[in-house]
């Protein structure tokens, strides 16, 4: 009996299979979720680290805690999760749950951007251009941009349009800038949906046409970005030099208009 007892205090908690914690995720049930991954990490599973880093930076099923969240990513970040690499480097860039570290940050974020990470990519990227924790190259950005945007990243191809368009680091490419942007704005990417506009109200990379840069600006005020008060200036400027029939039509487009 006392051995029996011995062996029941020492016995160690059971673990769920990993598919029972991603279907309690899945089904919103987030306690239990926390839970199963819980055992599961602390037994060194990355996936279950990365997803509890996750649920403490998003509130689920328990009480929002950065410096919890980026504890976790680390444990899985340092097994080469590329998903939790990527979310250590942009807290280490943005000083969330740990001291602000940019030139750390970028590290991180170039180990998960290598493993395919599109979004890391896409960070690289903005790093390459802002020049904060890494010597400024557009061509590097433009490269990284590149891989990311062929992933259907919406705003690294917003990016790249902006590269092309600007010559930044690429020779400029008006009909490249409009093939990127528009792969960016049927996403529902607001900066894209003004940019491309701006294309058509210009006759920069297609014809000039009224109607579509009235549509998509109209698309671009409805999203929230650094971009919307110029779309709705220059909404009300394309409207100013076109007929009521073409500001019905541009109108129609926008409202029968959903992201691909």
């Amino acid at each position: 009996m006392v051995a029996a007892v011995l062996f029941a205090v020492a016995a160690p908690a059971l673990c769920a299979p990993p598919e029972d914690a991603a279907l309690a995720y899945q089904r919103g049930d987030y306690a239990a979720a926390f839970n199963d991954f819980r055992l599961l990490a602390d037994k060194g599973d990355a996936h279950a680290q990365l997803m509890l880093g996750r649920m403490y930076h998003d509130g689920q099923g328990i009480s929002p805690d950065e410096k919890a969240a980026f504890g976790w990513f680390r444990k899985a970040a340092e097994q080469g999760n590329a998903d939790a690499e990527n979310y250590v480097g942009y807290m280490y860039t943005n000083g969330q749950g740990v001291a602000e570290d940019k030139a750390a940050g970028f590290n991180w974020l170039q180990k998960s951007a290598v493993q395919g990470n599109a979004t890391a990519q896409y960070r690289v990227g903005i790093a390459y251009v802002d020049g904060k924790a890494i010597a400024q190259d557009d061509a590097r950005a433009v490269a990284w941009f590149r891989k990311s945007a062929e992933q259907a990243n919406a705003d690294a191809q917003f990016w790249l349009g902006l590269s092309y368009e600007q010559a930044a680091g690429v020779p400029q490419d008006y009909a490249a800038a409009v093939l990127w942007y528009r792969k960016s704005a049927d996403q529902g990417n607001g900066m894209a949906q003004y940019a491309i506009g701006l294309m058509y109200y210009k006759g920069h990379g297609v014809p000039l046409d009224l109607v579509q840069a009235h549509h998509w600006f109209t698309l671009s005020t409805e999203r929230e970005s650094d971009l919307r008060a110029d779309a709705v200036q220059m909404r009300a400027r394309a409207a100013s030099e076109m007929t009521p029939a073409q500001i019905d039509a541009a109108q129609k487009l926008a409202q029968e208009w959903t992201p691909k």
